[in-house]
């Protein structure tokens, strides 16, 4: 047994939203609205073991992981015959916060059970649901079904035959998996003319997304973005920044590396 990895995963604003209800007796209600239960504010305290709940989800859960949230608010609001209670969870992190949101809720409900159970013994606890996540893959992530797709491999030994590209062939297996349509795959040395001839090619071949790997370093013979730039309309440079960002996490090297995102003209 063991919990799902999301070293892996950007973090990203995240936010879920959870609901419960509790059906009670009419006599109940009364009480809860007058304050007259003996263990003192019904409501108030429930919102705290809701907020208590959330905090300590991963005690609760083992395969839930004890991420850090830093907005979390219970609500509970009485009708004719229940309570609803509704929790909203926020943060910034790698996995979402569907399972703190839940708890606080069951936490919360839980808690009017425990003080309204010696006046009503018929409670019915009938609800308790997701109502909404944002944030992170589910959120952002668009699925590449039907995106044509090129891979252009820069290296001068694997274009010589010296070792198998790797890189490249990784790329078109990753792409695949997210359902894209790889049209075009190639291997060229660093050389500007064959990077730009290889670009357009794909361009030709119907690619819409062109993805380079190599030549991106500070060696004297890695030029690919310079060779990419004369050809291209704009540079988008968040896709860069944001690669270092994310790759520095796991290596130094990343922070040595020029790779961007261009706007190529099309045909």
């Amino acid at each position: 047994m063991r919990t799902v990895d999301v070293s892996y995963k950007l973090q990203t604003l995240r936010e879920a939203v959870a609901y419960g209800r509790i059906k009670l007796s009419k006599g109940c209600i009364e009480k809860i609205k007058n304050k007259e239960l003996p263990k003192g504010d019904c409501i108030e305290a429930s919102k705290l073991a809701g907020l208590y709940g959330a905090k300590n989800t991963p005690m609760l859960l083992p395969f839930c992981h004890p991420v850090g949230f830093d907005h979390a608010q219970v609500e509970i609001s009485i009708g004719d015959g229940f309570i609803e209670v509704t929790a909203k969870v926020r943060g910034i992190a790698r996995t979402g916060y569907e399972m703190e949101a839940l708890t606080a809720v069951s936490v919360a409900l839980l808690n009017i059970y425990d003080m309204c159970k010696g006046f009503d013994s018929n409670m019915v606890i009938e609800e308790i649901k997701l109502v909404s996540k944002k944030g992170g893959k589910s959120q952002y992530f668009e699925n590449l079904k039907g995106v044509k797709v090129a891979v252009i491999t820069v290296s001068d030994r694997a274009s010589r035959g010296i070792y198998e590209d790797k890189s490249g062939k990784l790329a078109v297996e990753k792409l695949k998996e997210l359902s894209a349509e790889v049209v075009f795959y190639k291997v060229v040395p660093d050389e500007r003319e064959e990077i730009q001839k290889a670009i357009k090619e794909a361009i030709s071949s119907g690619a819409e997304v062109v993805v380079t790997s190599g030549g991106t370093g500070l060696g004297p013979r890695d030029i690919t973005p310079e060779a990419v730039s004369e050809i291209a309309l704009k540079e988008i440079k968040g896709f860069g920044e944001a690669m270092r960002i994310f790759g520095s996490q796991y290596t130094p090297k990343a922070l040595v590396s020029r790779a961007s995102a261009y706007v190529l003209p099309e045909g």
